[in-house]
């Protein structure tokens, strides 16, 4: 009895120490839904209440600073005469003396009276250059928020920037406000400074990189004009070639007497070395699993040396086990910032249905990058090998020179919800030994586009077409050819499963393919989503006869899982088209979208 009296009165000594405010209300004249959320999301004392504080000093220190944070919000939705009263258990906090302690905080009430929203009376930004444009929203008549005043001033400067003026900056603003006009006149005026070139260009961070390495990549050479357009390219080069966590260029505050502008590149290195993992299953082509080792900056320059490893097949229907060893070099910026070279190396072994290879294949090119989202590649390639199919078994030696473009405007590589993905590989290829003369062509494209609330729902759509011409199939390397069925064309179908029927049970890949697939993916919470889809796919033997092959389809329903870095996909399908339409449930199992 004696030690819960004890409690009892500890418990009512303490109360006013963690009592923390119980209410705090925004009491808002008016009905601007916008400035009240503005308003909301400004207030610290909001904050503190949401997150549960509990110090009564902390909410006095909050609504002091709530007065300036509440008025800047005011003047970003346009009002300029409001009224703000900041109250804690009925008195003005401002009058409140900030190092005396309180023992509680019960209330905290933030009235603001906006008062009348004031429009944009003369508005003026100069000097400026003949091509800036200025926002819409700067001029007579229009809301007048600080936030488009800065806009303005953001594009004044950046656009004298443009033309090479490093260091141009705002030289001073007259902001007037009318309030019987409800009109607020603004005048900005800029300062462009001379133009400028690029100066000496330092390094830092590189621990493990050579500087002049650093410098080639970026693209940025000294005594070329200012363009920031070149420095943010220089950052993105740097940051593409994954042997940099972060890049930055950063200019220096004041230029030389010369006329030029020193750079530093700021860099912080990637650790060296990634191990990485991945398997994949069906209940077609069975285990997948792969495993890679890569080097980020094998001789100093951001060269990048990649060894992986795969095996297919397992506990699959595919035929036998695939194997696949394959090694890729790359360097950036060889010549020129914007190219780069590589020399891939690949042994593999295919034990499909309907086909049989061995093969070795080495090759040596350049990619191009036109734009961030455009590429472009050439090569040169030899392939050696060993397939054997219905036609019976043979060897080959070809040349090639592989030729490939890709534009990709997706908004995320894994879980595109937006834009458009498009490549194109154009191979000819030269026979040395066992194979004809002729090209082999395939497009990939998708496009991506979501709607409804939050655009939960999201219609992805692709198609790809291939075919082979110059040399019949009996004249080509077996893997050359196209089949259709399986993961990556129509699920559903059995892996490879339709082909060109050579009669007496003999099938071969087809010289044209024509591949369609469709999905509805709908977002149910946060991390989960569905996925309807249908695909369809077509094989003919002869590339330009569209008319004489085979067409077959698949449908399903699938379960999406958000991981962050991509989503786990369970894919279930059935064949849509034939004999067996919804007799046969195949399961799909990987990381990231179908497509």
């Amino acid at each position: 009895m004696r030690l819960l009296t004890g409690w009892i009165a500890v418990t009512i000594w303490l109360w006013p120490l963690w009592a923390a405010a119980q209410d705090v209300r925004l009491e808002l004249s008016g009905d601007d839904t916008a400035l009240r959320s503005r308003l909301k999301n400004a207030s610290l004392s909001v904050a503190l209440e949401r997150d549960g504080a509990e110090a009564p000093q902390d909410f006095v220190a909050a609504a002091r600073a709530d007065y300036e944070r509440l008025l800047t919000g005011l003047y970003q939705e346009g009002y300029f005469g409001g009224t703000i009263s900041i109250l804690i258990d009925g008195q003005e906090a401002a009058a409140l003396d900030p190092l005396l302690p309180r023992a509680s905080v019960e209330t905290v009430v933030l009235r603001v009276d906006p008062g009348p929203k004031f429009r944009f009376g003369q508005t003026e930004v100069t000097p400026v250059t003949s091509a800036t444009i200025l926002p819409e929203a700067f001029r007579a008549g229009e809301v007048a928020r600080t936030e488009t005043i800065r806009d303005a001033t953001r594009a004044a400067i950046e656009g004298w920037r443009a033309e090479g003026h490093a260091l141009a900056e705002p030289a001073g603003q007259t902001i007037s406000a009318n309030h019987p006009d409800q009109r607020l006149d603004v005048a900005v005026r800029i300062a462009p400074g001379p133009v400028l070139n690029y100066g000496q260009i330092a390094v830092s961070g590189a621990e493990r990189s050579r500087p002049e390495r650093v410098r080639a990549i970026s693209g940025l050479r000294p005594g070329r004009r200012f363009d920031p357009v070149e420095i943010a390219r220089a950052e993105a080069n740097l940051r593409r070639t994954g042997a940099f966590a972060s890049a930055t260029v950063v200019e220096a505050e004041s230029a030389n007497p010369d006329g030029t502008l020193p750079l530093e590149l700021q860099i912080v290195e990637q650790p060296l070395r990634r191990l990485g993992f991945g398997a994949e299953y069906s209940t077609v082509s069975g285990l997948t699993l792969s495993g890679f080792w890569l080097h980020r900056n094998l001789l100093g320059g951001a060269e990048r040396l990649r060894i992986e490893a795969e095996i297919a097949g397992l506990t699959g229907t595919t035929g036998g086990i695939d194997y696949g060893l394959a090694a890729s070099f790359l360097r950036p910026a060889t010549f020129r910032s914007d190219l780069d070279f590589y020399a891939d190396m690949e042994l593999e072994q295919r034990d499909d249905p309907k086909l049989f290879e061995r093969r070795v294949m080495a090759e040596a090119g350049f990619i191009r990058r036109v734009r961030e989202e455009a590429v472009i590649e050439a090569g040169l390639g030899y392939q050696a090998g060993e397939s054997r199919d219905a036609l019976g078994t043979r060897t080959y030696q070809v040349l090639t020179l592989p030729l490939e473009a890709t534009r990709d405007r997706r908004d995320d590589e894994f879980n595109a919800t937006s834009g458009y993905f498009a490549n194109l590989e154009i191979m000819p290829f030269l026979g040395l030994e066992g194979s004809g003369n002729g090209v082999r062509v395939f497009a990939d494209g998708r496009a991506y586009r979501s709607f409804g609330e939050d655009d939960q729902v999201t219609v992805a759509l692709r198609g790809q077409a291939g075919g082979v011409w110059g040399a019949a199939a009996a004249n080509v390397p077996a893997s050359f050819l196209f089949f259709s069925g399986g993961g990556g064309t129509v699920r559903g179908q059995p892996y490879q499963s339709l082909a060109v029927d050579l009669g007496g049970g003999n099938e071969i890949g087809g010289r044209a393919f024509l591949g369609l697939q469709a999905e509805a993916r709908v977002g149910i919470t946060d991390t989960i989503g569905l996925v309807g889809f249908y695909d369809t796919g077509f094989i003919g033997a002869d590339a330009f006869d569209l008319g004489g092959g085979e067409w077959h389809s698949g449908v399903g329903l699938g379960l999406r899982y958000d991981t962050g870095i991509g989503p786990v996909r369970l894919d279930l399908a059935t064949p849509a088209s034939g004999g067996d339409v919804g007799e046969r449930l195949e399961v799909y199992i990987g990381i990231g979208q179908a497509f």
